[in-house]
């Protein structure tokens, strides 16, 4: 952590849990008969709990999103950028909250859990996850909270998904619904993506079927090479060639297999790292989720007689270099909106940065968050 707290930080944060001890039926026809979430608060709920936030995370995200956890921390949450006194979700104003979903590997019950019925892990075993199963649970995590409507529901990517649920599934519980590089629903080429991630896992000798932790270890192989594929759809080809272009890491060719180019480098530590960090078991899960979101799929695929049901005003935000949830998803999106009559606003944003874009603080997004969350108070546009 730096020596000195920024002024702009949330600061130390500590993650909180709360533990639901009634059955949440989920759209698989399984049901968890019990489940802990993990989520932490930035800012203070005021006395009617209208200025309320709930943040969700993308595939690989989790509940941190600001500040820092421990006085040893190198660097603060996912989302500091953008959460945090004066910034565009300004804590000085608003209560935060930001959870790790179900099926997660940082708290929340997932396969990692002790499954109640056999006191071992989930593993495999563990029900799979919809995007309408983590809503329902953040709804009720919202009534623990004591907040009947949010001020509005923000995510990127995956997060951005689940927000358009929350607007769907529970049309009076938010006022606003930012939906950022996102998609209302997976295109055939990022499903089959994500099967090519799903593959390097399970074809891991030490997968063992899910169940690596009764034999004490892990595909640490197949989770690095599932990162590595995910990491380059997040980039753009422009990012990469100006961070990476064709630079050797030595000045000069092997002749081997090793890591030549520093990009090559660059995505063997990020798979690395990524593997040392996340469950295996998790990383299908939300894959899965992601592949199965299809809200339209309820109402014989007219996007728009299915968002005709919401009720709050919609932020929708893509990027130029955003190719793995590209700007003509997010069009689709505001055109199903439209011909809905929902009050929409949408940018395109020029960034160079491709999908990861929605985690950078360029000044043109910044501002457009920080507008539409001000416009939701005073009823004005964006």
């Amino acid at each position: 952590m730096p020596t000195e707290i920024p002024a702009d930080s949330v600061g130390l944060i500590q993650p909180q849990s709360a533990f639901f001890e009634d059955a949440l039926p989920l759209r698989c026809g399984r049901s968890l008969s019990n489940y802990t979430l993990v989520y932490e608060t930035y800012g203070s709920l005021n006395q009617d709990a209208s200025n309320a936030i709930l943040i969700c995370h993308a595939l690989s995200g989790h509940h941190h999103a600001a500040g820092y956890n421990s006085v040893e921390d190198r660097k603060p949450g996912w989302w500091d950028a953008c959460i945090g006194p004066g910034k565009a979700i300004d804590t000085n104003r608003y209560f935060v909250v930001s959870l790790n979903n179900l099926g997660g590997c940082h708290g929340s019950t997932g396969p990692m859990s002790q499954d109640p019925e056999t006191g071992r892990p989930y593993g495999p075993d563990f029900p799979i996850i919809a995007v309408r199963d983590w809503v329902k649970s953040q709804a009720r995590l919202a009534d623990r909270l004591g907040i009947d409507c949010w001020h509005a529901v923000i995510g990127g990517s995956l997060g951005g998904m689940q927000a358009l649920r929350w607007s769907i599934d529970y049309p009076d519980r938010l006022k606003g619904c930012a939906v950022i590089a996102s998609a209302p629903k997976l295109s055939a080429q990022n499903i089959a993506f994500n099967e090519v991630a799903r593959q390097a896992i399970v074809s891991d000798p030490d997968f063992h079927q899910g169940r690596y932790f009764d034999h004490d270890t892990r595909p640490k192989r197949g989770l690095m090479l599932a990162r590595m594929l995910g990491h380059i759809t997040y980039l753009s080809d422009s990012s990469m060639r100006e961070k990476f272009g064709r630079d050797l890491r030595t000045g000069k060719l092997n002749f081997n297999f090793d890591a030549d180019f520093e990009v090559e480098s660059y995505l063997r530590y990020q798979g690395e790292n990524f593997s040392d960090q996340f469950d295996a078991n998790t990383y299908l899960l939300m894959t899965k989720a992601l592949d199965y979101f299809d809200p339209a799929g309820d109402h014989d695929g007219d996007l728009a007689r299915c968002l005709s049901q919401a009720h709050c005003r919609f932020l929708v935000t893509s990027f130029s270099t955003d190719w793995r949830f590209a700007p003509e998803r997010s069009e689709e999106l505001v055109r199903a909106l439209t011909r809905a009559r929902r009050q929409v606003s949408y940018l395109e944003i020029e960034a160079p940065q491709g999908h990861d874009a929605f985690l950078f603080p360029i000044p043109e997004y910044v501002a457009l968050i920080e507008g539409f969350l001000g416009s939701l108070a005073n009823g004005g546009t964006v």
